[in-house]
């Protein structure tokens, strides 16, 4: 009835290959004599990568970059959790003062 047309990709180069779909009987072809040559063709060489190499002086400025990293994001994590604590402490002071205020002005009637 429905059949799903997924597409198939057996190799990871990034092109699909559709499902091939049932189609009338092929009839048989004649090969023919071509006149040309079929070596293959030459393969270009590849360059080498070259390798990052650290040596123990690089090493240590690696280390010593990231401890700082580290030391800078704690720095401003708990500068920015001080700030919400002082914040919450000074709310809740305010509202100690407001409700001695409005008590005073009720019993003041």
């Amino acid at each position: 009835m429905l059949r799903p047309r997924v597409p198939v990709n057996p190799l990871p180069t990034g092109n699909t290959t559709p499902l091939l779909q049932p189609t009338a009987p092929a009839t048989a072809v004649e090969s023919t004599a071509c006149h040309h040559d079929h070596t293959p063709a030459p393969v270009p060489v590849a360059t080498p990568r070259s390798t990052v190499q650290l040596t123990p002086g690089s090493a240590i400025a690696l280390a010593a970059g990231g401890g700082g990293v580290v030391l800078v994001v704690g720095a401003v994590l708990v500068s920015l959790l001080l700030a919400v604590a002082i914040t919450g402490v000074s709310v809740a002071l305010i509202a100690v003062v407001l409700r001695l205020l409005v008590r005073d002005m009720q019993k003041g009637r």
